[in-house]
């Protein structure tokens, strides 16, 4: 039986379209309307998600505001996450798809294959543990995701590189991930409330102890149609998949438009405390 699966490039966007398509490619892929998916993909303006439980308190508005970035809460778990200067990927597929099977630990590790093999085309010596001890100081219930790795996560020296989390419904998965390309990994805690400036200067230090970008892991600037490319050839070779290239049709679309207007541009689900 051929494994197919749909890779789904897209170019930059808003963060409210860019969750909505996440979850409308979960709802096809339940219904079997679309092969399991990888899609790639990058932000356009910046944005700071938040994961799906974390209060909007923790967001500091007015700089947010100033910087021109956009404000969304992903339907994934976790903490802050200011997306620029990076590549995002999704892995979606059946919750019964064999990669998806067994779990969220379980489903974590395979694709954490993947993930280190991609890397792997681009020289970065990265691991993946089943276990992180706790960073001393570090607030797991802290605002920003990049501070703390989680099982099965992607580290460099220690550093968290790639950050990931899931979404479960019965009937489909999606895991997406953030690999920093480049840039200021501290720009974050600008957008973020903090009782004073020695605390935000105390959480942007702690921030570069214990992450990464791609190009100070390889001390060179890594593309983003390199870093897509070096993530294609990997899943491939991980899966042994067979592709196929379909954008979304008009009825994703006309979903896509759905849910981002009923929900992920919505106060109703980005603003909840």
């Amino acid at each position: 039986m051929t494994n197919i699966w749909r890779l789904l490039i897209s170019p930059p966007a808003r963060g409210a379209w860019n969750m909505a398509v996440d979850e409308a490619l979960m709802e096809f892929c339940a219904r079997g309307e679309s092969h399991p998916v990888l899609r790639l993909y990058a932000w356009e303006p910046p944005c700071l998600s938040l994961g799906q439980a974390q209060p909007v308190g923790d967001v500091h508005r007015t700089r947010l505001a100033e910087k021109g970035w956009n404000l969304v809460r992903r339907p994934t778990g976790g903490r802050a996450i200011l997306h620029t200067d990076e590549l995002t990927y999704a892995v979606i597929a059946p919750a019964t798809h064999e990669i998806m099977s067994g779990g969220l630990l379980e489903s974590y590790m395979r694709i954490s294959r993947f993930l280190l093999k991609a890397l792997d085309h681009l020289a970065v010596p990265a691991v993946s543990q089943k276990e992180y001890p706790l960073p001393e100081g570090a607030n797991p219930k802290g605002p920003v995701c990049f501070e703390v790795p989680s099982n099965y996560e992607i580290t460099v020296n220690g550093k968290k590189l790639i950050g990931s989390a899931q979404f479960r419904r019965k009937e489909s998965v999606l895991q997406h991930g953030s690999l920093p390309l480049y840039g200021d990994l501290t720009r974050i805690t600008l957008a973020l409330n903090h009782t004073d400036e020695e605390q935000r200067q105390q959480s942007a230090t702690r921030l570069l102890e214990r992450a990464i970008t791609l190009e100070q892991a390889l001390g060179r600037i890594v593309t983003w149609q390199e870093a897509a490319d070096a993530f294609i050839q990997a899943f491939a070779e991980t899966f042994g998949v067979t592709w196929e290239i379909r954008p979304l049709t008009s009825h994703e679309l006309a979903r896509v438009a759905q849910l981002e207007k009923e929900k992920y541009a919505h106060p109703s689900w980005t603003e909840r405390v």
